[in-house]
């Protein structure tokens, strides 16, 4: 066994294995996540052979979250996410309130107790803001597809955060009365009103000050500072970093220098991505995952046909079309950061924590190497239901989202359009 001893020989085992993986996959024409997941399998501690101190490793891979949410921020400004927001939100409402009570049952059913269940139910709820984002940098996909999806799942970070709160007071013996979870809320929406309107007074005018220099390398370093910086602010405001560098991002896009930003970000962002999926195939534990594969298999199941179910159901019902709807649906079927987060909320018993911990990090393994088959697969779902959903049906659905969406060209009269 080859054991690293300090950071230097961790990162440089794990850029090699997981560049020697990425290479295969490309050869195998697999998604590079799927080789980052399995060079993190093998550098982790549950597998013999090569060994990388996991600690050291999470920690640098907390920077590639911050860097991937704020590079997802530079691509929405504020009246984007304010035109997105009654939509979007309402989405993630309808599809984490389904999944939690998916989870729940799931967890009855597999015989666990009803603090298990709700954890389960958490867990399985909030799709991968990070996933998405390396996914969709490989795999094509249709604008307003991305735009719904990345729309989304912002929604279920900001839903995710609340839900980390909620778990964490009832774990700690507390009562989560609905009065306490609309302080919550408040707070939460206070803390982002004034962090917006503070940032709009001086992160628009610094980043234009900044690019009439005509140096990228100023205009990277303060767009990381801030990007670091407000994601520290979040932090001891006792929020996710990735609310904070989401926030820097759209703030720095609102300056009108995003797009350029985001191609000085792009090589930088995709290193600590890659160390960030390393980092998740680390957890992977094939002893617990073997001990408990039918919860495995049921969680991933739960995983992609309720997200697939919900997400169409609510694109439906806030007048997307039904295309539209299914491949948001195929897109949106993983689990990522939040959910490790969630899985980690203490439970009293080590010994539980660890199971679903472990269960948690493989349904995201799984569920992020299907997430590009997944989305490749969108575009069939999407002409066999076009082809099979009856005329009338369609014709209401169509008239349906013209009156929600008038403005919107894609809505045609015509059925199938």
């Amino acid at each position: 066994m080859f054991v690293t001893h300090n950071f230097l020989e961790d990162m440089a085992l794990v850029m090699c294995v997981a560049a020697l993986a990425t290479i295969i996959c490309r050869f195998l024409r697999q998604p590079v996540v799927v080789g980052y997941l399995i060079a993190g399998m093998v550098l982790g501690p549950h597998i013999p052979g090569l060994y990388a101190n996991m600690h050291r490793v999470r920690h640098v891979a907390e920077l590639g979250v911050t860097l991937l949410i704020f590079s997802i921020g530079l691509e929405f400004k504020f009246r984007r996410l304010m035109r997105l927001a009654p939509t979007a939100g309402l989405v993630a409402l309808i599809q984490v309130a389904a999944m939690i009570g998916l989870g729940y049952l799931a967890g009855q059913l597999l015989g666990w107790t009803p603090w298990e269940s709700l954890l389960c139910g958490a867990t399985v709820a909030i799709s991968g803001a990070v996933v998405v984002v390396k996914v969709f940098e490989v795999t094509q996909a249709d604008a307003r597809v991305r735009e719904l999806v990345f729309g989304v799942v912002l929604c279920e970070d900001v839903i995710a955060i609340l839900l980390l709160a909620v778990l964490i007071t009832i774990a700690n013996g507390g009562a989560m009365s609905l009065v306490e979870l609309w302080n919550q809320a408040r707070l939460l929406t206070s803390f982002i009103v004034a962090v917006v309107a503070l940032g709009f007074f001086t992160v628009p005018p610094l980043l234009r000050r900044i690019a009439r220099f005509k140096r990228p390398e100023t205009l990277l370093i303060v767009s990381l500072g801030l990007c670091f910086g407000f994601a520290v602010i979040a932090e001891r405001a006792g929020y996710s970093v990735a609310l904070g560098a989401f926030l820097a991002g759209s703030l720095v896009a609102e300056s009108g220098e995003g797009e350029t930003v985001a191609k000085l970000v792009e090589p930088v962002r995709h290193i600590f991505g890659a160390l960030f999926f390393v980092a998740v195939g680390m957890l992977i534990d094939p002893d617990q995952l073997a001990a408990h594969w039918v919860a495995l298999v049921a969680l991933t199941s739960v995983v992609l046909a309720g997200k697939i179910a919900s997400v169409f159901l609510a694109s439906i019902a806030i007048g997307e079309r039904p295309a539209t709807a299914v491949k948001s649906g195929f897109a949106m079927a993983q689990i990522g950061v939040f959910a490790l987060l969630i899985a980690e909320v203490p439970a009293g018993d080590a010994a539980v924590g660890s199971f679903l911990y472990s269960l948690a990090a493989g349904v995201a393994a799984i569920t992020s190497f299907l997430c590009p088959l997944m989305i490749r697969a969108s575009d069939p779902a999407a002409r066999w239901l076009d082809r099979h959903l009856p005329m009338p049906v369609q014709r209401a659905l169509a008239q349906y989202g013209a009156r929600l969406h008038p403005a919107r060209q894609q809505y045609d009269e015509t059925p199938g359009a």
